[in-house]
């Protein structure tokens, strides 16, 4: 049986001090939590309109480059079940550092990838930038109260869409003027910056760490036992796995089916990163009055709304960019209502191990999105058309409705609700 959530142990006299930027004896500024956690998003989607060129490049298939996206995934789904642990041992502080440190090393080094092969092997290593959205989530954990957790966490997440919301824009922009490389020397920027200001701004939230690594890594048990924390976690997964499916077959539906250019791909995706930040505000405004189950039901509903826009219209006849990236705006608003609240769910069930479940969650998550945009990939062709991406992005939305709706009986049997 699952038991009913525990109390905030850590909830913290840090959450009291006054924050001050640039100091690591006061809590981590807002800033900082959204930096770390946009590292990760930067890296996954600022290269997207440069999917097809890079093919070129490589003299490789685009099922091929499109590994570049899904390995990331599936390399940031394996080691977040590492990084949780690791930290909840160790600090978060020096666990961040570290994975952004591989991040910036890796990212230099596929700038001189001599072929497909040892690009993909960098993004895989790229992917240790998932620190910063783990670790960010367990910050907020560590020096906030559950209710003030998800409206947080939510102003961290609306927040850090600015860089996934103008990364295609510029990716696009910087493909079509300097190539695919220009994207990844930005990245090599951001990485550099988000190791400064970490180093600069946070200092040490976990006060109870554990005594070993082995001992934090058993704790994965106690946190699997527990039904809500899987129903979060589901919920997470599906919902991310509608956004990434578009995130890995977008492109070339984009420019192979709709004839985009790479700079015009940028600019529509910035409506999806828009409609994310707003679904962001209205959770951060409204979870505290609405709750953070139901929130994550409307957000599922209004995502899978969506998709039964898009699909009418190109049934219509209706083959304009519009009729694929007005409806993705809705599905961003459902994404920015579910992932915030479905995130601190996970965490807020078992808060003295918030970083363990943080990763092991994240994990789920990644990996369900990874999933979803290999399907994704594998399915779509010129002949197909954008059906067979709709139909995938559909299907995950009414499995995350279903997961969502698992947590809310649970609650309820728990007499939570």
């Amino acid at each position: 049986m699952d038991s009913k959530v525990e109390p905030q142990q850590t909830g913290s006299s840090a959450a009291l001090r006054t924050v001050k930027f640039l100091d690591r004896s006061t809590p981590p500024h807002m800033f900082t939590l959204v930096v770390a956690a946009s590292t990760a998003a930067l890296s996954t989607n600022l290269f997207l309109p440069s999917l097809p060129s890079m093919a070129t490049y490589f003299k490789t298939d685009y099922s091929v480059i499109q590994l570049a996206v899904s390995l990331y995934l599936v390399a940031q789904a394996v080691l977040q079940l590492g990084i949780g642990p690791a930290s909840d041992r160790f600090g978060r502080r020096p666990v961040m550092i570290f994975g952004f440190t591989v991040f910036l090393i890796s990212t230099i080094a596929a700038l001189w990838a001599p072929n497909v092969q040892v690009l993909l092997a960098c993004r895989l290593l790229q992917a240790f930038a998932a620190s910063g959205i783990v670790l960010a989530r367990a910050i907020v954990r560590d020096t906030a109260e559950p209710a003030d957790a998800a409206a947080k966490l939510g102003y961290v997440m609306m927040c850090m869409t600015v860089a996934p919301m103008i990364g295609p824009m510029i990716g696009g922009f910087l493909d079509e003027i300097y190539g695919w490389q220009a994207s990844f020397y930005m990245m090599a920027v951001f990485g550099a910056v988000a190791i400064f200001i970490a180093y600069k701004d946070l200092g040490e939230t976990n006060l109870y760490k554990s005594p070993s690594m082995l001992a934090q890594m058993k704790s994965y048990p106690e946190v699997i036992k527990s039904r809500r924390f899987w129903g979060y976690s589901l919920t997470a997964a599906c919902s991310s796995g509608a956004f990434f499916a578009f995130i890995g077959g977008g492109p070339f539906v984009s420019t192979e089916i709709l004839g985009m250019s790479p700079t015009q791909y940028g600019i529509y995706f910035g409506t999806v990163s828009l409609g994310y930040a707003a679904g962001n505000f209205l959770s951060a405004r409204f979870t505290r009055k609405v709750g953070i189950n139901n929130m994550m039901q409307l957000g599922n509903c209004v995502g899978l709304l969506s998709m039964v826009i898009c699909i009418s219209l190109f049934l219509a006849g209706y083959n304009h960019p519009l009729s694929l990236f007005a409806p993705m705006m809705l599905l961003g608003v459902g994404s920015g209502l579910t992932q915030p609240n479905a995130a601190t769910g996970m965490v807020s069930v078992r808060p003295r191990l918030a970083g363990s479940a943080s990763g092991l969650g994240g994990s789920i998550q990644v990996a369900g999105g990874a999933t979803f945009a290999v399907l994704a990939g594998l399915l779509i062709s010129e002949k197909t058309g954008v059906y067979p991406l709709l139909i995938v992005m559909g299907g995950a939305l009414v499995m995350a409705m279903l997961a969502t709706a698992y947590v809310i009986r649970v609650a309820k049997q728990a007499g939570d609700i």
